[in-house]
């Protein structure tokens, strides 16, 4: 095993990329799927949100059984990777727009909790007064992760098959790094079963409000993650002749819009340390709620205004979402930092539910225009609450 910080802290961040190309793997095929197959909306819409679902069912679990602060982490991560790859790779054998392929990504996203914040725990063992910066490489990882399976798509053109593989295969690289992960000096007591310890998440006041910040990022951030793919699709196809190019140009694009959001993790991770973790989630959130509002006018325009403004929104959304993490890891009790992180990412993918459903509704009626307006209601909400914790004792 590998002891020191800094090739731990490394070793994590490329455990959290090749774990989390899972999460996306399928929402990244939609396009290719809708071509060579007829993919309609709602199959489209649940091939994202089964995995929603099931990381909630998975964080409720391992909350109530306080799992990420019970069980090894390492043990724990290892083995919700070789599920998650597992059922990834079943969807290769049967019809990508069944059941079966909907309860695959459901399985997926149940593993999910096993990853996610327990990845997390396990970089917050090693802080040292650096928890801001330390929660934005994880992030930063977890967001090259996810936007991988989009690269995979656009090298691969229309080949969904491989961006499947290729995913569950970086899950199974990752299961198996993760053991050579040592645990930080930071580790608190394993606690005693306590069910109940799930709900300081709402009835402590600091961590009521950190988690309202959260919910209004988590509006916004997954529903855009969902859908940017089909949106920028159809906008490159509207203003480019050839359609073939338009495709895999909507691919990179799409790519590059998530994947710069690790760029955003890293340096809100500074300002946050610097400045505070309010100033920073205020920011963060004021400018991405701008760009929901700005983007849809752009729609079947000038590609490279589109994708410009799609990429300061690609910093903007998740610059902060690393800064939630660390203030609950910050003002929860040392040995309940990973049943406090796991609940707060419960919350904020139950809310994602709705809004990944609400995205294609609002297409339906007013097009791709006004379409991801809706989603500027959250990180404007989230700028409230942080403003309320930022005048706080906590």
């Amino acid at each position: 095993m590998f002891a020191t910080r800094r090739v731990a802290l490394g070793l994590i961040a490329v455990c959290q990329v090749g774990a989390m190309a899972l999460w996306f793997s399928a929402t990244a095929i939609i396009p290719a799927l809708k071509v060579q197959i007829g993919l309609d909306e709602l199959t489209a819409s649940l091939l994202t949100s089964a995995v929603q679902l099931g990381f909630v069912v998975g964080a409720l679990f391992s909350a109530v059984l306080g799992l990420a602060d019970r069980v090894d982490p390492r043990k724990l991560f290892m083995t919700s990777a070789l599920v998650a790859a597992s059922a990834n790779a079943a969807i290769l054998l049967g019809d990508p727009t069944s059941g079966f392929a909907v309860a695959m990504r459901f399985v997926t996203g149940a593993c999910m909790a096993g990853i996610y914040p327990v990845g997390m725990k396990l970089a917050a063992t090693w802080s040292r007064g650096d928890m801001g910066l330390m929660m934005g490489l994880l992030v930063g990882a977890v967001i090259l992760g996810q936007s991988s399976p989009h690269l995979f798509n656009a090298l691969g053109g229309l080949d969904w098959r491989l961006t499947l593989a290729l995913a569950s295969g970086a899950a199974v690289l990752a299961a198996c790094l993760i053991r050579l992960v040592n645990i930080g000096p930071n580790l608190g007591a394993e606690p005693r079963f306590e069910p109940k310890a799930a709900a300081r998440a709402l009835t402590d006041r600091g961590l009521r409000l950190v988690n309202i910040g959260y919910l209004g990022h988590m509006w916004e951030l997954f529903a855009r993650s969902a859908w940017i793919a089909v949106f920028l699709d159809a906008s490159f196809r509207a203003s480019m002749a050839d359609q073939t190019t338009a495709v895999v140009a909507a691919a990179f694009a799409t790519f590059a819009t998530i994947a710069v959001g690790a760029i955003g993790c890293v340096v809100g991770g500074l300002a946050a340390d610097r400045w505070g973790r309010t100033t920073l989630t205020m920011a963060a959130m004021a400018i991405s709620g701008c760009c929901c509002l700005v983007v849809g006018f752009l729609f079947g325009g000038s590609p490279a205004l589109l994708v410009a403004v799609c990429l300061i929104w690609g910093v903007a959304i998740i610059a902060d979402s690393a800064q939630f993490s660390a203030s609950v890891a910050e003002l929860s009790d040392r040995s309940h930092i990973g049943t406090m992180l796991t609940v707060q990412a419960c919350m904020g993918f139950l809310l994602t539910l709705l809004t990944i459903h609400l995205v294609p509704v609002m297409v339906a009626a007013v097009g791709w225009t006004y379409a991801f307006a809706c989603l500027a209601i959250g990180p404007f909400i989230g700028v409230y609450a942080m403003w309320r914790l930022r005048i706080s004792p906590d």
